[in-house]
C-alpha cells in the first residue's frame, strides 16, 4: 500500500504544478474545487485504463513486465523532469473555462495511464489504488490553486521535477526488488 501512496503523490505532481499556475492566473470562486474534481477524476480513471491494458497483456510479457514497468515509469518521470525544467502549458492559459480544464485534465493524466500498468505488478486492489490516486490528486490540485493564489508560480516546476524523480525511483525499485 505504501507504493500506491507514493505513486499517487508522484502522479499528482503534474496536476499540482498546473493548479499552481491556474491559481496564479485567476482566483475565481470555486477554482480549487473545479481543479480538484477535473484533475482527480482523470488521474483516477487513466491508471485504471492502464491497469486493464496491463492485465490484458501481462500473460504475454510476464517475464519482461518489470523491465517494461521500469521503462514506462522512467519515461514518464523523465518527461515530468524535462517539463519541470522548461516552461509549461499553463503559461499559455488565457481564460479558465470548462473546456480548457478538460484539456488540462486529460493532458496531465495521460502519463498516469502508462503508470497504471505498474498496478498489475503490485498485490493490491486496483479500484482502491485508483481511488487513492484520485483523492490524492484532488487534494494536491486544490492545494495548488491555493498556493498559486497566494505565492505565484515559483513552486510549480519544482513539483514536476520532484514527481518525475519519485516515478523513476519507483521504477528502479520495481526492477531491483
Amino acid at each position: 500500500m505504501f507504493e500506491v501512496i507514493v505513486l499517487a503523490v508522484a502522479l499528482s505532481m503534474d496536476a499540482f504544478a498546473v493548479s499552481i499556475g491556474l491559481g496564479a492566473k485567476g482566483s475565481t470562486r470555486g477554482l480549487g474545487l473545479k481543479a480538484g474534481l477535473y484533475f482527480g477524476a482523470f488521474q483516477a480513471l487513466m491508471p485504471f485504463i492502464g491497469y486493464l491494458g496491463g492485465k490484458g497483456v501481462l500473460g504475454w510479457i510476464d517475464a519482461y513486465s518489470h523491465w517494461i514497468a521500469f521503462g514506462l515509469l522512467a519515461l514518464v518521470g523523465g518527461k515530468m523532469i524535462y517539463e519541470g525544467l522548461h516552461e509549461g502549458i499553463e503559461e499559455d492559459i488565457a481564460a479558465i473555462t470548462n473546456k480548457m480544464m478538460l484539456v488540462l485534465a486529460i493532458a496531465t493524466s495521460i502519463d498516469a495511464m502508462a503508470a497504471g500498468f505498474t498496478l498489475t505488478l503490485l498485490d493490491i486492489n486496483a479500484y482502491l489504488a485508483c481511488l487513492i490516486i484520485g483523492v490524492t490528486t484532488f487534494a494536491f490540485s486544490w492545494l495548488g490553486v491555493q498556493i498559486g493564489k497566494s505565492s505565484g508560480t515559483w513552486l510549480e516546476n519544482k513539483a514536476e521535477i520532484f514527481g518525475g524523480t519519485v516515478l523513476i525511483l519507483i521504477g528502479i525499485k520495481m526492477l531491483v526488488f
